[in-house]
């Protein structure tokens, strides 16, 4: 597939060729045919190209002219005897009224002097109307004690990695093999297979010779270790800078990606990898201490829907409860749960408890009095959790019904808003590599015109060894 580039012109050859490179860097560069250039050319010319990247290099295959910048615009001439006179804009002023104003200027004296008026003699009331009754004193209005505060915790952050180092390997890359690391970064080996079988379909469709995967594959190999460690040393000092705020969920993952192959093999990663470690225990037992404790402020406070919610989300999966603070909630929910409670009430403290670790010890005495279909409803669809509740309703559990799953809050009613639509960026696999018996040397490439160069195989930062070829470059 063609681009555009622009380069510049780095010297003549003997041979009719000419040396380029990438206007204002050093990479990529090349050789182009004379022939295609315009007959005045010289050194540190600028010209635009448009050129075929694929793994063997830069093929250029037309040089496209560009458009003189400094030439100007046609005007028109207007031709008129008269002079020319400018626009001229005039507000007009804002009109006054005659009415004196107060402040500066003194009182108004538009009014009548009402200071001599005599007053108003009171007014006989009505015979047609009743006499009214004075008003009883109204009530003293209940006052309600606020609800007790229970102790806030700040708010957990997640994780914002940046791509410090995976943009450092993709860099160290060269063009021709960027293409094929985005794909393994993104979805391992299995994306580079998908992505050749779909280039060798259109391939194939349009008649073209297709594309041999085993280079491409052998590449992507040796690229991804590289990807993998970049990407999870990004994660990693990202969670380094915010351990203390740092969710718990998001560290725990992080700690669990350094146990991966590829990142255990790489020396750079081990310290940070135990000293991650080392502050995901801490950090489990600071969450531990802080989940119990909330329990406790919320039992002492009669916030039973909280504390049974809290029960339900320990920090760290298959954590045995404790056994005294599980009997304090339920104590604390069966008492919640009375006959005269109201149906929300139930509702509530229900919703809750299905899914707490101490379900099973909460029983309440007998069904609310003022029973609604709400709460049938809601007793029905939580039968599966909550079998002794259920028989106070009179439902029957029936026998392997899934459990329900809780309920999500509403969300709040959002702008739906006109999507952007976005250019797919579509990513082409450069063909596999041609082997050779013998490797040019690294110093003669730059002589030999890019129609010549032959690559043994992709390499990424290696130098070219004269040894023979492997059995992935044979094939």
């Amino acid at each position: 597939m063609s681009r555009r580039l622009d380069i510049e012109l780095t010297s003549a050859r003997e041979d009719g060729t000419w040396t380029w490179r990438a206007a204002g860097a050093k990479v990529p560069k090349g050789v182009v045919v004379a022939t295609l250039l315009p007959n005045q050319s010289k050194i540190g010319d600028v010209l635009k190209i448009e050129a075929d990247f694929d793994i063997d290099g830069i093929t250029v295959l037309s040089v496209i002219t560009q458009r003189d910048k400094s030439q100007k615009a046609t005007l028109l001439q207007l031709i008129d005897d008269k002079p020319f006179v400018g626009v001229t804009e005039k507000l007009a002023k804002k009109s006054r009224d005659d009415k004196p104003r107060r402040g500066k200027q003194g009182p108004r004296t538009d009014r009548p002097d009402r200071s001599n008026r005599e007053p108003r003699e009171p007014r006989e009331p009505r015979a047609d109307r009743p006499t009214r009754e004075p008003r009883a004193p109204r009530p003293d209005r209940k006052a309600f004690p606020s609800a007790p505060e229970v102790p806030k915790r700040p708010v957990a952050k997640r994780l914002k990695p940046k791509r410090v180092h995976r943009a450092a390997v993709l860099e160290s890359l060269p063009v021709e093999q960027r293409g094929v690391a985005e794909r393994a970064l993104a979805g391992g080996l299995a994306a580079v297979r998908e992505a050749i079988r779909s280039q060798n379909a259109q391939l194939k469709k349009e008649g073209k010779p297709e594309v041999k995967a085993d280079g491409l594959i052998s590449m992507a190999s040796d690229i991804l270790p590289k990807l993998r460690v970049a990407e999870w040393l990004d994660k990693a000092e990202a969670a380094k800078a915010d351990l203390e705020l740092l969710d718990l969920r998001d560290l725990r993952a992080v700690v669990v990606g350094s146990d991966d192959p590829m990142v255990v093999r790489d020396e750079t990663t081990r310290a940070l990898a135990t000293e991650l470690k080392t502050a995901l225990k801490s950090h489990q037992e600071k969450e531990m201490s802080n989940w119990i404790e909330d329990m406790k402020s919320a039992v002492e406070v009669s916030r039973v829907v909280r504390a049974l919610k809290l029960s339900g989300e320990p920090p760290k999966a298959g954590v045995l409860f404790p056994v005294e603070l599980g009997a304090q909630i339920a104590k604390a929910t069966t008492e919640s749960l009375a006959s005269d409670a109201g149906a929300d009430r139930w509702i509530a403290v229900l919703e809750a408890l299905a899914f707490s670790p101490i379900r099973a010890q909460v029983k309440p005495a007998a069904a609310p009095v003022a029973t609604t279909d709400a709460l049938r409803e809601t007793v029905k669809r939580l039968s599966p959790l909550l079998p002794q509740i259920a028989a106070l309703f009179g439902i029957e559990v029936v026998a392997g019904v899934q459990a329900p799953k809780p309920l999500r809050p509403p969300r709040q009613a959002r702008q739906v808003r006109k999507p952007r639509v976005k250019k797919e960026q579509k990513l082409t696999i450069p063909p596999a590599p041609q082997p050779v018996v013998e490797a040019p040397v690294v110093e003669t490439v730059a002589e030999v015109p890019v129609e010549q160069v032959a690559v043994e195989a992709p390499v990424v930062e290696a130098p070219v060894e004269t040894e023979a070829p492997s059995s992935s470059e044979q094939a």
